[in-house]
């Protein structure tokens, strides 16, 4: 009879730390869901000035936004992204901790140059992806999007909000 009794706790602290799991995986899956607020257009010109693709971004302008950027973010439509916006041109650099997508990754300076694109970047890299040169302005978009669309340093952004 007591041998029934010792095996009861057992059992309870089982189902106990079994819910802890579901709970934990539930705040777990309502972070990953995380949705964005597009809120700005920017649109990809060629050097004849022609727009060649556009996409319904989600805006990073203060330090919060621009950390957080598309950490979490699990599901990004084809034509949208990020475009993170700084005071003034200065060497970039960015990383892919916590992001579970693979982006292309496009610095453009004050002008609105692209003067840098690092495609199909790796999810949850901890790798520095630098703009090497000054930059004011990083635009994210889905692996392969600028290849898709043909999008080249040289060219330019318009950014509207």
């Amino acid at each position: 009879m007591s041998r029934t009794f010792s095996i009861v706790p057992f059992f309870i602290c089982i189902a106990l730390v079994a819910c802890n799991g579901e709970t934990e995986t539930q705040q777990t899956t309502e972070r990953e869901s995380r949705q964005l607020n597009f809120t700005a257009t920017v649109n990809f010109i060629d050097n004849q000035g022609n727009t060649v693709s556009s996409i319904d971004a989600a805006v990073a302008d203060d330090d919060a936004s621009r950390t957080e950027g598309l950490m979490d973010v699990h599901d990004l439509p084809e034509n949208a992204g990020m475009i993170f916006i700084f005071e003034g041109d200065e060497p970039r650099s960015f990383w892919m901790a916590n992001t579970p997508l693979p982006l292309d990754i496009i610095f453009v300076n004050s002008e609105m140059e692209i003067v840098r694109i690092h495609r199909n970047t790796s999810p949850y890299s901890q790798e520095n992806i630098l703009s090497e040169a000054p930059a004011k302005y990083a635009v994210e978009v889905n692996a392969g999007y600028t290849i898709r669309h043909d999008i080249r340093e040289g060219m330019s952004i318009r950014y509207e909000q």
